[in-house]
Protein backbone atom coordinates (compact mmCIF):
# COMPACT_ATOMS: atom_id res chain seq x y z
CA UNK A 1 0.00 0.00 0.00
CA UNK A 2 1.14 3.83 -0.70
CA UNK A 3 2.41 5.77 1.67
CA UNK A 4 0.03 8.54 2.75
CA UNK A 5 0.99 11.79 1.48
CA UNK A 6 -0.76 14.00 3.19
CA UNK A 7 -3.08 15.07 6.32
CA UNK A 8 0.15 15.32 8.36
CA UNK A 9 -1.22 18.56 10.23
CA UNK A 10 -1.84 16.30 13.32
CA UNK A 11 2.25 15.44 13.62
CA UNK A 12 3.87 18.24 11.54
CA UNK A 13 3.87 21.88 13.14
CA UNK A 14 3.05 24.97 10.44
CA UNK A 15 6.41 26.49 9.86
CA UNK A 16 6.97 29.55 7.50
CA UNK A 17 10.20 30.08 6.33
CA UNK A 18 13.04 31.49 7.69
CA UNK A 19 12.40 35.68 8.42
CA UNK A 20 15.67 37.05 8.50
CA UNK A 21 16.08 39.38 11.71
CA UNK A 22 14.78 42.88 11.64
CA UNK A 23 18.19 44.43 12.59
CA UNK A 24 19.69 42.34 9.25
CA UNK A 25 16.46 43.21 6.87
CA UNK A 26 16.02 46.70 7.91
CA UNK A 27 19.20 47.79 6.11
CA UNK A 28 18.22 46.66 2.57
CA UNK A 29 15.16 45.94 0.47
CA UNK A 30 16.00 42.31 -0.15
CA UNK A 31 13.13 40.07 0.26
CA UNK A 32 12.79 38.79 4.15
CA UNK A 33 11.77 35.56 3.80
CA UNK A 34 14.12 32.75 2.73
CA UNK A 35 12.81 30.43 0.37
CA UNK A 36 12.12 26.59 1.27
CA UNK A 37 14.03 24.28 0.51
CA UNK A 38 12.58 21.13 -1.35
CA UNK A 39 12.31 18.52 1.96
CA UNK A 40 10.87 21.48 3.93
CA UNK A 41 8.08 22.30 1.08
CA UNK A 42 7.34 18.95 0.64
CA UNK A 43 6.54 18.81 4.04
CA UNK A 44 4.74 21.69 4.61
CA UNK A 45 2.42 20.51 1.54
CA UNK A 46 1.49 17.49 3.21
CA UNK A 47 -0.16 19.05 5.62
CA UNK A 48 -3.04 19.81 3.64
CA UNK A 49 -6.31 17.34 4.81
CA UNK A 50 -7.62 17.71 1.36
CA UNK A 51 -11.12 18.79 2.39
CA UNK A 52 -13.93 17.81 0.00
CA UNK A 53 -15.15 21.08 -0.11
CA UNK A 54 -11.94 23.38 0.42
CA UNK A 55 -12.43 26.81 1.64
CA UNK A 56 -8.51 27.54 0.30
CA UNK A 57 -9.56 27.21 -2.87
CA UNK A 58 -13.05 29.10 -2.95
CA UNK A 59 -12.02 32.09 -1.21
CA UNK A 60 -9.30 32.74 -3.89
CA UNK A 61 -10.14 35.13 -6.30
CA UNK A 62 -8.60 32.96 -8.98
CA UNK A 63 -10.20 29.55 -7.80
CA UNK A 64 -6.26 28.62 -7.74
CA UNK A 65 -6.19 24.23 -7.22
CA UNK A 66 -4.63 24.87 -4.51
CA UNK A 67 -5.26 21.36 -2.41
CA UNK A 68 -4.01 19.28 -5.76
CA UNK A 69 -1.03 21.30 -6.08
CA UNK A 70 -0.12 21.08 -2.24
CA UNK A 71 -0.62 17.12 -2.66
CA UNK A 72 1.67 17.25 -5.96
CA UNK A 73 4.25 19.13 -4.09
CA UNK A 74 4.17 16.69 -1.33
CA UNK A 75 4.85 13.99 -3.27
CA UNK A 76 7.67 15.61 -5.36
CA UNK A 77 6.16 15.99 -8.60
CA UNK A 78 6.83 19.78 -8.69
CA UNK A 79 6.54 20.17 -12.47
CA UNK A 80 3.05 18.96 -12.53
CA UNK A 81 2.24 21.35 -9.42
CA UNK A 82 3.56 24.35 -11.35
CA UNK A 83 1.78 23.26 -14.17
CA UNK A 84 -1.58 23.31 -11.94
CA UNK A 85 -0.87 26.11 -10.33
CA UNK A 86 -0.68 28.23 -13.42
CA UNK A 87 -3.56 27.25 -14.82
CA UNK A 88 -5.46 29.38 -12.99
CA UNK A 89 -2.49 31.81 -12.33
CA UNK A 90 -0.96 34.41 -15.36
CA UNK A 91 1.60 35.10 -11.83
CA UNK A 92 1.92 32.63 -9.44
CA UNK A 93 5.31 33.54 -8.27
CA UNK A 94 3.98 37.12 -7.64
CA UNK A 95 1.16 36.25 -5.40
CA UNK A 96 2.81 34.07 -3.81
CA UNK A 97 4.79 37.14 -2.26
CA UNK A 98 2.23 40.06 -2.03
CA UNK A 99 -1.32 38.37 -1.53
CA UNK A 100 -2.21 38.75 1.78
CA UNK A 101 -2.81 35.09 2.64
CA UNK A 102 -3.86 35.47 6.16
CA UNK A 103 -7.12 37.24 4.68
CA UNK A 104 -7.79 34.63 1.66
CA UNK A 105 -6.45 31.20 1.29
CA UNK A 106 -4.68 30.88 4.59
CA UNK A 107 -7.06 32.65 6.57
CA UNK A 108 -10.13 30.44 5.50
CA UNK A 109 -7.93 26.95 5.72
CA UNK A 110 -9.70 24.25 7.84
CA UNK A 111 -6.97 23.03 9.66
CA UNK A 112 -6.44 26.47 10.89
CA UNK A 113 -9.79 26.60 11.95
CA UNK A 114 -9.43 23.82 14.32
CA UNK A 115 -6.36 25.03 15.69
CA UNK A 116 -3.47 23.08 13.55
CA UNK A 117 -2.14 26.43 11.96
CA UNK A 118 -2.85 27.12 8.42
CA UNK A 119 -1.04 24.97 5.72
CA UNK A 120 1.87 28.03 4.01
CA UNK A 121 -0.07 28.20 0.70
CA UNK A 122 1.51 31.15 -0.40
CA UNK A 123 5.19 29.98 0.55
CA UNK A 124 4.59 26.79 -1.08
CA UNK A 125 3.27 28.57 -3.97
CA UNK A 126 6.33 30.73 -4.64
CA UNK A 127 8.55 27.80 -4.01
CA UNK A 128 6.80 25.88 -7.12
CA UNK A 129 6.87 28.62 -8.99
CA UNK A 130 10.89 29.98 -8.47
CA UNK A 131 11.71 26.12 -8.98
CA UNK A 132 9.59 26.18 -12.14
CA UNK A 133 12.01 29.15 -13.22
CA UNK A 134 15.42 27.54 -12.13
CA UNK A 135 14.38 24.65 -14.30
CA UNK A 136 13.19 26.11 -17.35
CA UNK A 137 9.83 25.37 -17.48
CA UNK A 138 8.05 28.57 -17.13
CA UNK A 139 8.16 29.24 -20.93
CA UNK A 140 6.93 32.29 -22.95
CA UNK A 141 3.57 32.21 -25.20
CA UNK A 142 3.87 29.93 -28.38
CA UNK A 143 0.54 30.12 -29.75
CA UNK A 144 -0.07 27.35 -32.43
CA UNK A 145 -1.37 29.23 -35.06
CA UNK A 146 -1.64 33.49 -35.45
CA UNK A 147 -4.46 35.34 -35.54
CA UNK A 148 -5.45 37.80 -37.42
CA UNK A 149 -7.61 40.14 -34.64
CA UNK A 150 -5.53 43.00 -32.82
CA UNK A 151 -6.23 44.31 -28.86
CA UNK A 152 -4.74 47.66 -27.54
CA UNK A 153 -4.55 46.88 -23.47
CA UNK A 154 -4.18 51.12 -21.98
CA UNK A 155 -1.97 49.89 -18.64
CA UNK A 156 0.96 47.41 -18.06
CA UNK A 157 -0.22 46.49 -14.31
CA UNK A 158 -1.15 42.78 -13.16
CA UNK A 159 -4.55 42.85 -14.61
CA UNK A 160 -3.52 44.36 -18.19
CA UNK A 161 -0.29 41.99 -18.38
CA UNK A 162 -2.61 38.80 -17.71
CA UNK A 163 -4.96 40.05 -20.46
CA UNK A 164 -2.17 39.98 -22.23
CA UNK A 165 -0.68 37.19 -21.74
CA UNK A 166 -3.96 35.18 -21.72
CA UNK A 167 -4.90 37.02 -25.88
CA UNK A 168 -1.00 36.26 -26.75
CA UNK A 169 -1.19 32.39 -25.76
CA UNK A 170 -4.59 32.08 -28.21
CA UNK A 171 -2.42 34.16 -31.19
CA UNK A 172 -3.88 37.29 -30.83
CA UNK A 173 -1.63 40.25 -31.44
CA UNK A 174 -1.46 42.07 -28.54
CA UNK A 175 -0.27 45.87 -27.43
CA UNK A 176 0.06 47.38 -24.04
CA UNK A 177 0.15 50.92 -23.66
CA UNK A 178 1.70 52.59 -20.25
CA UNK A 179 2.35 56.15 -19.00
CA UNK A 180 5.77 54.97 -17.66
CA UNK A 181 9.19 53.65 -18.85
CA UNK A 182 8.66 50.53 -17.36
CA UNK A 183 6.18 47.50 -17.47
CA UNK A 184 4.63 45.83 -14.44
CA UNK A 185 2.26 48.87 -12.57
CA UNK A 186 2.49 49.24 -9.09
CA UNK A 187 4.31 45.71 -8.95
CA UNK A 188 7.37 48.00 -10.39
CA UNK A 189 6.93 51.36 -8.76
CA UNK A 190 4.47 50.83 -5.71
CA UNK A 191 5.87 47.65 -4.55
CA UNK A 192 8.83 47.49 -2.20
CA UNK A 193 11.42 45.30 -3.25
CA UNK A 194 11.54 43.80 0.44
CA UNK A 195 7.61 42.14 -0.53
CA UNK A 196 8.58 41.88 -4.33
CA UNK A 197 12.25 41.72 -5.44
CA UNK A 198 11.92 43.47 -9.12
CA UNK A 199 14.23 41.17 -10.67
CA UNK A 200 10.59 38.55 -10.00
CA UNK A 201 8.34 41.37 -12.11
CA UNK A 202 10.87 42.31 -14.72
CA UNK A 203 11.54 38.63 -15.95
CA UNK A 204 7.62 37.97 -16.48
CA UNK A 205 7.79 41.26 -18.40
CA UNK A 206 10.59 39.61 -20.82
CA UNK A 207 8.88 36.72 -21.02
CA UNK A 208 5.82 38.99 -22.36
CA UNK A 209 8.15 40.11 -24.94
CA UNK A 210 9.75 36.86 -25.74
CA UNK A 211 5.73 35.57 -26.46
CA UNK A 212 5.24 38.57 -28.78
CA UNK A 213 3.34 40.95 -26.40
CA UNK A 214 4.61 44.94 -27.93
CA UNK A 215 5.55 47.30 -25.06
CA UNK A 216 4.91 50.99 -25.95
CA UNK A 217 6.00 52.61 -22.83
CA UNK A 218 6.30 55.92 -22.10
CA UNK A 219 3.33 56.90 -23.31
CA UNK A 220 0.42 58.76 -21.83
CA UNK A 221 -3.15 58.48 -23.46
CA UNK A 222 -4.70 61.20 -24.02
CA UNK A 223 -1.13 63.21 -24.06
CA UNK A 224 0.84 61.08 -26.44
CA UNK A 225 -1.65 59.36 -28.06
CA UNK A 226 -5.23 59.76 -28.63
CA UNK A 227 -7.93 56.88 -26.57
CA UNK A 228 -9.64 57.20 -30.58
CA UNK A 229 -6.16 56.74 -32.27
CA UNK A 230 -5.92 52.93 -30.24
CA UNK A 231 -9.17 52.32 -30.61
CA UNK A 232 -8.86 52.87 -34.12
CA UNK A 233 -5.92 50.69 -34.65
CA UNK A 234 -7.47 47.24 -32.53
CA UNK A 235 -10.24 45.18 -32.62
CA UNK A 236 -10.83 45.72 -29.12
CA UNK A 237 -9.62 47.80 -26.30
CA UNK A 238 -8.92 47.10 -22.33
CA UNK A 239 -8.60 49.63 -20.26
CA UNK A 240 -6.48 48.96 -17.30
CA UNK A 241 -5.09 51.94 -15.74
CA UNK A 242 -5.33 51.22 -12.08
CA UNK A 243 -5.79 54.02 -9.90
CA UNK A 244 -3.60 56.14 -9.04
CA UNK A 245 -4.79 59.91 -8.20
CA UNK A 246 -4.38 60.15 -4.34
CA UNK A 247 -6.86 61.27 -2.02
CA UNK A 248 -6.22 63.95 -0.22
CA UNK A 249 -6.21 65.70 3.19
CA UNK A 250 -7.46 68.71 4.15
CA UNK A 251 -6.98 71.04 7.85
CA UNK A 252 -4.77 73.89 8.64
CA UNK A 253 -1.11 73.74 7.17
CA UNK A 254 -2.30 70.61 4.77
CA UNK A 255 -0.43 72.19 1.97
CA UNK A 256 3.51 72.32 3.91
CA UNK A 257 6.72 71.34 2.13
CA UNK A 258 7.40 67.59 3.63
CA UNK A 259 3.79 66.62 3.39
CA UNK A 260 3.78 64.25 0.58
CA UNK A 261 1.45 61.65 -1.58
CA UNK A 262 2.53 57.61 -0.21
CA UNK A 263 2.88 57.09 -4.75
CA UNK A 264 5.32 59.53 -5.19
CA UNK A 265 7.22 58.31 -2.18
CA UNK A 266 7.12 54.57 -2.55
CA UNK A 267 8.11 55.37 -6.66
CA UNK A 268 11.11 57.59 -5.91
CA UNK A 269 12.14 54.69 -3.55
CA UNK A 270 11.99 52.09 -5.81
CA UNK A 271 13.57 53.44 -8.70
CA UNK A 272 16.18 54.98 -6.57
CA UNK A 273 16.80 51.56 -4.48
CA UNK A 274 15.47 49.19 -6.80
CA UNK A 275 16.60 50.55 -10.16
CA UNK A 276 19.14 53.02 -9.42
CA UNK A 277 17.65 55.72 -11.31
CA UNK A 278 18.14 58.98 -10.64
CA UNK A 279 15.74 60.51 -8.83
CA UNK A 280 16.43 64.48 -8.37
CA UNK A 281 13.38 64.68 -5.57
CA UNK A 282 14.91 61.44 -3.53
CA UNK A 283 18.56 63.03 -4.00
CA UNK A 284 17.31 66.74 -2.55
CA UNK A 285 15.69 64.34 0.11
CA UNK A 286 12.15 65.81 -0.55
CA UNK A 287 11.12 62.03 -1.10
CA UNK A 288 13.74 60.60 0.92
CA UNK A 289 13.17 60.13 5.11
CA UNK A 290 17.06 59.48 6.02
CA UNK A 291 17.59 61.08 9.40
CA UNK A 292 13.95 62.34 9.37
CA UNK A 293 10.53 61.79 12.01
CA UNK A 294 8.18 60.25 9.91
CA UNK A 295 4.79 60.56 10.29
CA UNK A 296 2.58 57.86 7.78
CA UNK A 297 -1.01 58.17 8.15
CA UNK A 298 -3.52 55.56 6.91
CA UNK A 299 -3.85 51.77 7.91
CA UNK A 300 -4.10 49.83 4.50
CA UNK A 301 -1.28 48.08 2.86
CA UNK A 302 0.17 51.39 0.90
CA UNK A 303 0.62 52.72 4.68
CA UNK A 304 2.74 49.72 5.34
CA UNK A 305 4.74 49.85 1.92
CA UNK A 306 5.48 53.27 3.38
CA UNK A 307 6.68 52.45 6.87
CA UNK A 308 8.75 49.80 6.38
CA UNK A 309 10.27 51.97 3.58
CA UNK A 310 10.75 54.63 5.60
CA UNK A 311 12.80 52.34 8.42
CA UNK A 312 15.07 51.26 5.75
CA UNK A 313 15.85 54.76 4.78
CA UNK A 314 17.25 55.64 7.89
CA UNK A 315 14.45 57.43 9.09
CA UNK A 316 15.34 58.57 12.86
CA UNK A 317 11.65 57.27 13.49
CA UNK A 318 8.62 55.94 11.92
CA UNK A 319 5.00 56.49 13.29
CA UNK A 320 1.89 55.49 11.99
CA UNK A 321 -1.61 57.32 12.49
CA UNK A 322 -4.96 55.36 12.38
CA UNK A 323 -7.92 56.32 13.51
CA UNK A 324 -9.22 52.84 14.06
CA UNK A 325 -7.43 50.14 16.50
CA UNK A 326 -5.60 47.31 15.16
CA UNK A 327 -7.87 44.84 15.22
CA UNK A 328 -10.41 47.26 12.69
CA UNK A 329 -7.84 47.94 10.17
CA UNK A 330 -8.04 47.02 6.29
CA UNK A 331 -3.61 46.07 5.90
CA UNK A 332 -2.11 42.73 6.28
CA UNK A 333 -1.67 41.74 10.04
CA UNK A 334 1.00 39.98 8.88
CA UNK A 335 2.95 43.32 7.82
CA UNK A 336 1.95 45.26 10.83
CA UNK A 337 4.19 42.69 12.50
CA UNK A 338 6.94 42.64 10.33
CA UNK A 339 6.93 46.37 10.63
CA UNK A 340 6.72 46.47 14.28
CA UNK A 341 9.59 44.21 14.22
CA UNK A 342 11.68 46.23 12.12
CA UNK A 343 11.09 49.50 14.86
CA UNK A 344 8.16 51.03 13.26
CA UNK A 345 5.21 52.80 15.92
CA UNK A 346 1.63 51.94 15.48
CA UNK A 347 -0.86 54.97 17.41
CA UNK A 348 -3.88 53.94 16.91
CA UNK A 349 -7.14 55.61 16.99
CA UNK A 350 -5.58 58.39 16.12
CA UNK A 351 -6.28 60.94 13.43
CA UNK A 352 -4.78 64.42 11.64
CA UNK A 353 -6.10 67.34 12.81
CA UNK A 354 -3.45 69.69 11.35
CA UNK A 355 0.19 70.73 10.33
CA UNK A 356 2.32 73.01 12.00
CA UNK A 357 5.27 74.53 10.49
CA UNK A 358 6.84 75.15 7.18
CA UNK A 359 8.23 72.99 6.12
CA UNK A 360 6.23 71.07 8.38
CA UNK A 361 7.29 70.48 11.87
CA UNK A 362 4.54 68.69 13.80
CA UNK A 363 1.13 66.63 13.24
CA UNK A 364 -1.74 67.95 15.29
CA UNK A 365 -3.27 64.88 16.12
CA UNK A 366 -6.90 63.78 17.44
CA UNK A 367 -7.32 60.94 19.66
CA UNK A 368 -10.67 59.00 18.72
CA UNK A 369 -12.49 56.18 19.90
CA UNK A 370 -15.12 53.07 18.16
CA UNK A 371 -18.65 54.38 18.38
CA UNK A 372 -21.86 52.91 16.68
CA UNK A 373 -20.97 50.17 13.63
CA UNK A 374 -21.16 52.45 10.07
CA UNK A 375 -22.99 50.82 6.82
CA UNK A 376 -20.23 48.50 6.63
CA UNK A 377 -20.51 46.75 9.98
CA UNK A 378 -17.37 48.29 11.19
CA UNK A 379 -17.13 50.39 14.02
CA UNK A 380 -16.94 54.37 13.11
CA UNK A 381 -14.21 56.62 14.69
CA UNK A 382 -15.37 59.51 16.84
CA UNK A 383 -13.28 62.62 18.05
CA UNK A 384 -12.71 62.64 21.74
CA UNK A 385 -12.99 66.70 22.61
CA UNK A 386 -9.71 68.18 24.06
CA UNK A 387 -7.58 65.41 23.53
CA UNK A 388 -5.13 66.99 20.80
CA UNK A 389 -1.56 66.78 20.91
CA UNK A 390 1.73 67.83 18.66
CA UNK A 391 3.39 64.52 17.07
CA UNK A 392 6.62 66.17 15.81
CA UNK A 393 7.71 65.50 11.83
CA UNK A 394 10.01 66.06 9.33
CA UNK A 395 8.35 64.21 7.04
CA UNK A 396 4.50 63.06 6.49
CA UNK A 397 3.24 60.77 4.29
CA UNK A 398 -0.70 60.39 2.83
CA UNK A 399 -1.40 56.66 2.55
CA UNK A 400 -5.00 57.11 2.02
CA UNK A 401 -5.90 55.56 -0.57
CA UNK A 402 -6.05 55.92 -4.17
CA UNK A 403 -9.61 57.43 -6.60
CA UNK A 404 -9.78 56.77 -10.16
CA UNK A 405 -9.01 59.77 -12.59
CA UNK A 406 -11.64 61.57 -14.55
CA UNK A 407 -10.74 59.44 -17.64
CA UNK A 408 -13.69 60.40 -20.50
CA UNK A 409 -12.26 64.19 -19.57
CA UNK A 410 -8.66 63.45 -19.77
CA UNK A 411 -8.98 61.13 -22.65
CA UNK A 412 -11.35 63.44 -24.73
CA UNK A 413 -14.21 60.50 -24.79
CA UNK A 414 -17.73 61.67 -22.86
CA UNK A 415 -19.05 58.52 -23.86
CA UNK A 416 -17.00 56.36 -21.81
CA UNK A 417 -19.83 55.98 -19.16
CA UNK A 418 -17.97 56.16 -14.99
CA UNK A 419 -19.61 55.12 -11.60
CA UNK A 420 -20.74 58.08 -9.08
CA UNK A 421 -17.28 56.73 -7.56
CA UNK A 422 -15.91 57.81 -10.88
CA UNK A 423 -14.81 54.04 -11.63
CA UNK A 424 -15.65 53.20 -14.95
CA UNK A 425 -19.05 51.17 -15.81
CA UNK A 426 -18.02 48.07 -17.00
CA UNK A 427 -19.37 44.37 -16.59
CA UNK A 428 -17.60 42.19 -14.16
CA UNK A 429 -17.39 38.98 -15.42
CA UNK A 430 -16.47 39.97 -18.66
CA UNK A 431 -15.28 43.79 -18.58
CA UNK A 432 -17.40 45.13 -21.33
CA UNK A 433 -18.40 48.95 -21.38
CA UNK A 434 -21.40 50.54 -23.31
CA UNK A 435 -18.73 51.39 -25.99
CA UNK A 436 -17.87 48.69 -28.89
CA UNK A 437 -15.09 46.83 -28.52
CA UNK A 438 -14.04 48.52 -24.96
CA UNK A 439 -13.86 46.36 -21.83
CA UNK A 440 -12.24 47.60 -18.74
CA UNK A 441 -10.58 45.43 -15.63
CA UNK A 442 -9.27 45.69 -12.51
CA UNK A 443 -9.58 48.79 -10.14
CA UNK A 444 -10.38 51.12 -12.69
CA UNK A 445 -13.45 49.19 -12.65
CA UNK A 446 -13.53 47.86 -8.71
CA UNK A 447 -11.88 50.85 -6.98
CA UNK A 448 -8.68 49.98 -5.03
CA UNK A 449 -8.28 46.09 -4.93
CA UNK A 450 -6.17 43.58 -5.17
CA UNK A 451 -3.48 42.24 -7.12
CA UNK A 452 -5.34 38.68 -7.32
CA UNK A 453 -7.91 40.43 -8.26
CA UNK A 454 -6.39 42.11 -11.58
CA UNK A 455 -5.05 39.15 -12.47
CA UNK A 456 -8.56 37.63 -12.34
CA UNK A 457 -10.40 40.27 -14.13
CA UNK A 458 -7.36 40.35 -17.01
CA UNK A 459 -8.20 36.71 -17.41
CA UNK A 460 -11.96 36.45 -16.96
CA UNK A 461 -11.61 39.42 -20.03
CA UNK A 462 -9.97 38.06 -22.32
CA UNK A 463 -11.85 34.95 -22.40
CA UNK A 464 -14.71 37.39 -23.07
CA UNK A 465 -12.70 38.85 -26.11
CA UNK A 466 -11.69 35.50 -27.12
CA UNK A 467 -15.64 34.14 -27.43
CA UNK A 468 -16.29 37.45 -29.33
CA UNK A 469 -13.51 36.66 -31.64
CA UNK A 470 -14.70 33.24 -32.46
CA UNK A 471 -18.49 34.38 -32.73
CA UNK A 472 -17.49 36.61 -35.19
CA UNK A 473 -15.07 34.17 -37.22
CA UNK A 474 -18.43 31.38 -37.19
CA UNK A 475 -20.39 34.12 -38.58
CA UNK A 476 -18.13 34.95 -41.25
CA UNK A 477 -17.58 31.74 -42.17
CA UNK A 478 -21.52 31.28 -42.69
Amino acid sequence: MAKQPMLKFVTTEREMPVKREADLRRTDFDEIYAEYALAKAEEQASRCSQCGVPYCQSHCPLHNNIPDWLRLTAMDRLEEAYEISQATNTFPEICGRICPQDRLCEGNCVIEQSGHGTVTIGAVEKFITDTAWEKGWVKPAAPARERAESVGIIGAGPGGLAAADMLRRAGVQVTVYDRYDRAGGLLTYGIPGFKLEKDVVMRRIEQLEQGGVRLVMSCAVGVDMSFEDIRAQHDAVIIATGVYKSRDLGGPGAGAQGIVKAIDYLTASNRAANFGDSVPEFESGELNAKGKRVVVIGGGDTAMDCVRTAIRQGAESVKCLYRRDRANMPGSQREVANAEEEGVQFEWLTAPKGFKGEPVSAVVVQKMRLGAPDATGRQSPELIEGSDYDEPADLVIKALGFEPEALPTLWGCPELEVTRWGTIKAEFTTGKTALPGVYAIGDIVRGASLVVWAIRDGRDCAESILGEFAARSAVAAE
